[in-house]
């Protein structure tokens, strides 16, 4: 059975699992305060540019993203995000239960553009009466989006701009961050986005770690006491040096831009196969995201032989699906991907 579900199935990359197994019975202080978790730090802030950037590690996309919002908005403050946009749809009202509003504006395959964003902000504060309404004081991307799309360097710097013009703040969910730095076309850069973003995370659990995201604030004055934050919202992890590890292996080498690589290499041999089938693309992704609309009949049969999802629900007589590559499909995968396919 061959499996296309997401691309956190498999445990960790090879390299990771041998570090953690290596010093596994090592002695070491908790919550981060350990050297390998200080080493993860100055190589990421290296990576950056910004050796003031102020960097902690968490678990998983959804607690990140609830902590880094929850922690940068007051009380009556707001996030703009698409309306497609992951906290607005799949994560269960995790930022709502923080006490904060999500603004949805009209995605177009899960991006927004700084037109929107400019219109949005300048009409709210040009009403009245905004001071009786949840105040939006920080805009939410994804990079990539839900759809597996990217936002160029000129779309990003212009939002970034109509940010500044509005003094609110800039976050990027990076939860497949690696798959966007490693795809065909992108022109962003790891310090094009600490250049351009308040905040923005490197994520860990869909690029190979175990799990962990690393938030990278720009700088510590921003959330200044954001390790307290992390604290109170139950997400710190008492063995930080867990999370310090894996991302201190991560950017050893570039392993973690290798991972993403393998991940979009085996994704563009995946829409070859249903392209070369006569299948077409229902959404263009460059990253290791792939929708196909797909008659029904073909997706019973592939799904005797293997898993992935539908993208919505399933129509009448074809239905949008989605395959996801990753750091660990190996091209034998898609080679058998193209056998079957083939034989029907």
């Amino acid at each position: 059975m061959l499996h296309f579900d997401s691309d956190y199935m498999e445990g960790a990359h090879p390299k990771v699992m041998e570090r953690l197994l290596n010093t596994n019975l090592e002695q070491t202080p908790g919550y981060g305060s350990d050297t390998y978790t200080q080493r993860a730090k100055a190589l990421i802030r290296e990576a950056i540019g910004n050796p003031d950037a102020d960097i902690h590690f968490l678990v998983g996309g959804t607690q990140t993203n609830a902590a880094v919002i929850g922690g940068l908005l007051r009380g009556s403050e707001a996030v703009i995000a698409a309306d497609n946009g992951h906290i607005n749809v799949h994560e269960a009202g995790a930022i709502e239960a923080t006490g904060h509003k999500v603004i949805a504006l009209p995605g177009s395959e899960g991006k927004i553009t700084a037109d929107q964003i400019d219109h949005y902000l300048t009409a709210f504060f040009a009403d009245d009466t905004w001071e009786h309404m949840a105040i939006p004081a920080l805009v939410y991307l994804s990079f990539p989006t839900e759809f597996g799309t990217l936002y160029s360097l000129a779309e990003l710097e212009a939002i970034a701009a109509v940010c500044r013009k509005h003094s609110v703040k800039l976050f990027i969910d990076g939860a497949r961050l690696g798959y966007g730095l490693a795809a065909r076309g992108n022109d962003v850069t790891l310090k094009d986005l600490a250049r351009l973003c308040d905040v923005f995370y490197i994520g860990g659990t869909k690029v190979g770690t175990m799990f962990g995201e690393a938030v990278v604030l720009r700088s510590k004055e921003l959330v200044p006491h954001f390790f307290s934050y992390i604290k109170r919202s139950g997400a710190l992890l008492a063995k930080g040096r867990l999370l310090g590890l894996q991302f201190e292996t991560m950017f050893t080498d570039n392993l973690y831009l290798e991972c993403g690589r393998n991940g979009v290499e085996r994704a563009m041999e995946l829409k070859s196969v249903f392209e070369q089938a006569g299948y077409r693309t229902a959404v263009e992704s460059s990253t290791n995201q792939q929708f196909f609309t797909l008659p029904n009949t073909l997706i019973d049969k592939l799904m005797e032989h293997m898993t992935f999802e539908y993208w919505g629900p399933r129509g009448t007589e074809s239905s949008t699906v989605r395959f996801v590559t990753n750091w660990a499909t190996g091209a034998e995968t898609i080679s058998k991907l193209k056998s079957l396919l083939n034989n029907f």
